[in-house]
Parts: structure tokens; sequence; C-alpha cells
């Protein structure tokens, strides 16, 4: 005979029974939700399919997201796009996680995730920081996932994976994507520099450069047709000169004191050749050597230009193991691009005496090197043209002027007459026009040259002469 208290442990037991049985079949029933989306989507379990997984730089961020844009548009795919939230998301997300049945650690849809990249017109574009696509065209189905870790302790690049029935596909897909993502790349044809940010990751910065015109560059006659014809006229020629059988791939050094308008020619070349991508490398990020050829290499025809060349040089004196490699680094990596790579180095240096040595040593890598030096009496005169505009030259001693400034240089003169404009205003401030006299030259010359002292002269070019 039972007791009440018999009957309700009983009554208990099968009660929870009943709910255990209801929960174990209710977690069979629930797989991870991701994991049913590859379910439906390829009829098949999704643990039979393979994952084929690239990195991108995250500097690629926006040729990814247009080479995906123009993948869909051109195949006509059906693209279902959705968000992800999962546990430790920060350090990113792969295919393997999103079907991980453990319920703490299981991801759930949630939003599309965006960041905004900068362009070279200053737009931005949107581009997809984490999503998982479906694609589907008739029977031909994948899925991709976009994880854009963040790290700051790892890897901080776009990680992508593409689930297809047959490996090949995947393989095919993101053969495609690097295809089109070469194609259609964002930094073509603009002028670019490289460094690597806080985080270690590679930034690409674009650049505007001032418009130069060919009136703007001042050098001795002959000098600047010289240096047209290696790199303009080369590239306008180009096309003939490899049927021909001509190597394209080309080093110019230009060299001469400072001031002289080494970097005033270089930007005016890439000026005139705005079908051509220009990398700029300058001393911040001459440890990126490398990347900067492989930069010109995939955005050809390009031009590299190296300012200020000598600096790499000069750290390779040093005893510093980590800088001493990096003049070697740059010959080594002129020597590794193809000779049929449409690729110019357009180097510039104060201290040609320091490259000598390694240079004669690499024979080959610079085809020309062509001085810029000092302005001639012909130059200075065309020099005091051009940085007057604007002013009202009213000169008696102009003659004598040129004389006094002979082994000066353009920089010098620029200066020179900057500060007379300064010294002509600030005597009459009620004069609307700027009126430029003998004495107002003088003075300038005062002050540049001996109230500015040896520091001063130096930094204008003309320690040498005064």
């Amino acid at each position: 005979m039972s007791t009440p208290e018999s009957t309700d442990t009983a009554q208990f037991l099968s009660s929870f029974k009943g709910f255990m049985d209801k929960a174990v079949a209710q977690s069979k029933q629930e797989e991870p939700i991701f994991a049913t989306y590859l379910h439906q989507h390829f009829g098949i379990d999704p643990k039979e399919l393979p994952v084929v997984g690239e990195q991108f730089e995250k500097a690629d961020q926006p040729n990814f997201q247009i080479a995906l844009t123009r993948m869909i548009d051109i195949h006509g795919w059906n693209a279902k796009l959705l968000g992800i939230t999962a546990p430790n998301e920060y350090m990113g997300i792969k295919v393997a996680s999103l079907l991980n049945t453990q319920r703490q650690n299981q991801a759930s849809e949630g939003p599309v995730e965006y960041v905004n990249v900068v362009l070279h017109d200053e737009t931005s574009m949107a581009c997809i920081q984490t999503g998982f696509y479906l694609f589907q065209k008739d029977n031909h189905r994948l899925a991709l996932l976009i994880s854009g870790a963040r790290n700051p302790f790892g890897d901080l690049n776009i990680r992508v994976e593409v689930v297809a029935r047959v490996r090949e596909d995947a393989e095919a897909f993101l053969s495609e994507l690097r295809i089109t993502m070469r194609r259609y790349n964002v930094y073509r044809n603009h002028v670019i520099s490289i460094a690597m940010n806080n985080q270690r990751l590679l930034d690409v910065k674009f650049h505007h450069l001032p418009v130069i015109t060919r009136d703007n560059i001042i050098l001795p006659e002959g000098t600047l047709e010289h240096i047209e014809r290696q790199t303009i006229r080369f590239a306008q020629l180009s096309k003939k000169l490899q049927r021909a059988q001509r190597h394209i791939k080309r080093g110019l050094l230009l060299y001469g004191p400072p001031g002289t308008g080494k970097t005033l020619s270089a930007m005016y070349i890439a000026n005139q050749m705005p079908e051509r991508t220009v990398l700029l490398v300058t001393g911040q990020n001459t440890g990126l050597i490398q990347k900067s050829c492989e930069l010109a290499r995939l955005l050809q025809p390009a031009t590299v230009i190296i300012e200020d060349v000598d600096l790499i040089a000069e750290e390779r004196t040093n005893q510093n193991q980590a800088c001493n490699a990096l003049l070697f680094e740059l010959l080594n990596q002129m020597d590794g691009i193809s000779d049929d790579a449409d690729i110019l180095f357009l180097l510039t240096t104060n201290r040609p005496d320091i490259l000598e040595p390694a240079l004669a040593a690499r024979p080959g890598r610079i085809d020309l090197a062509i001085e810029i030096s000092l302005p001639d009496r012909d130059c200075r005169r065309r020099l005091f043209e051009l940085y007057s505009q604007g002013l009202t030259l009213q000169l008696l001693e102009q003659e004598q002027i040129l004389n006094q400034t002979e082994g000066v240089s353009a920089t010098f003169i620029r200066e020179l007459l900057r500060k007379a404009a300064l010294i002509s205003a600030d005597e009459n401030e009620a004069r609307e026009q700027l009126i430029i006299e003998d004495k107002h030259i003088d003075d300038a010359l005062k002050e540049l040259l001996f109230e500015g002292g040896e520091i001063t002269k130096r930094l204008l070019g003309a320690g040498h002469t005064f």
C-alpha cells in the first residue's frame, strides 16, 4: 500500500524524467543556426563540406569589397548576407566556430558589421567587416565568411573562408577574387605611400601632389629635356620598345646640392604621367622597400620615387644591424623585378659619393644619373622671374644682384624674394602693391646671410658660397 509521500515522489520523478527527455530531444533538434543555414543551402551535413581560407592585408579591404561586389553582379548570384554575433569574436571567426554545438560558445545571427574606408577623392566606402554570404545560382552554391579580426595582440588581417561542395570550387572562387582585386585596385593610377601603423598593420595613404608645370622647373639648358626623355617619353614609347625586346624597367638618379630642384623635378615627372601609379618612399618608410616594390609590380605601370636615398646608404654605414641592409635591399628588389616590368625607379640624393660604391658594385640598377647643379646666371635670372610673380620688381642693380647670388640654390632665391616682399610690405602697409627695390633685396640678403647665421645659410643651400 502506497503512502501519500511515496506517491508524490513517484510523480515528481516521472515529471522530472519527462522534462529531461523533452530537453534532450529538444537539444538534439536544435543545431547551431549557421549549421542549419549551411545544411539547407548545400543539402548535406556542413561538417562534410571543405573550407578553403585566405588572408588579405587590411589595406586591401576596399579592393576586396569592390571585387566581391563585381563578382556577384557578373555571375548573377543570388546572394544572402547574414550578420554574426559570436563569443570572443574579437579574436576572429572561423566556419568551424559557427558549427560549434556547445551552447555557451555558439554563434548567433546579428547585424552585419561595416567599416568605412576613405578613398583618394575623400569619399568613403562601406566595407564588410564581419558577415556571412550564401551564394546560389541554379545548382551552384557557395558560402563565404568574412572576418575582420580586431585583436590587437593577434592577427589583424582580413580573413575569408569559402565553403563549397568540392574544394576546387572554393579555390576557383578565391583565384577569381584575387584577379578581380588586382584589376580594380583602388590604388592604381594614384599617388600613394605605405607605412606601418601602431598595430603593425600596413597602411596605404593617398597623396595629392601640387600641380607643377614645366615653367616651374628652372634647370640648366638641356637638363630637363634629358630627364623627360628618360621618363615621360620612355613611358610613351614603352610598348614600341617592348616589341623591340628592349627592357623597360629603369632607374634614374637625380643628384646635386640641396635646394636645386631634385624633388620638384620628381614631382613634375609624376604630374606628367597620370596613367602611372606613383609610390612615394621617404625616410620614415624606407624599411618597407620590399612591400613598396611588390605594390609597384602589382600596380604597374608604376613609378617609385625614393627621396634622399643617401639616407638609406648612411644607415647602411652604421653599426645598427636592423638598418645596415636597407640599401642592398633596395638594389636586390630592383634586381628582382623582371626587365619587362614597366617600373621606373626615380631616386634623389644630395650625396652621390655615398651611393657610388654600392651602385658600382651592382651595375645596371641605375641606368642614368643626372646632375641637378646649382643655378647658373641664366637660371638665376629665370628664377627671379618665376618667384617674383605677384610682385613689382623695380631693380636698378639686377645684374649686380645676379653676381651676388652666384653659387646659391633655387631655394635660396625663392626665400630671398619672400623675405624682400615681407620687408617691403612692412615698410608701407598702406600700399596694396608690393614693390621690390634694390634696398629690399639688400636688406633681405643681410638678414639671410649674416643675421640668420651659418645654419640658415646651410638650410637654404648657400652655406658653401658665403
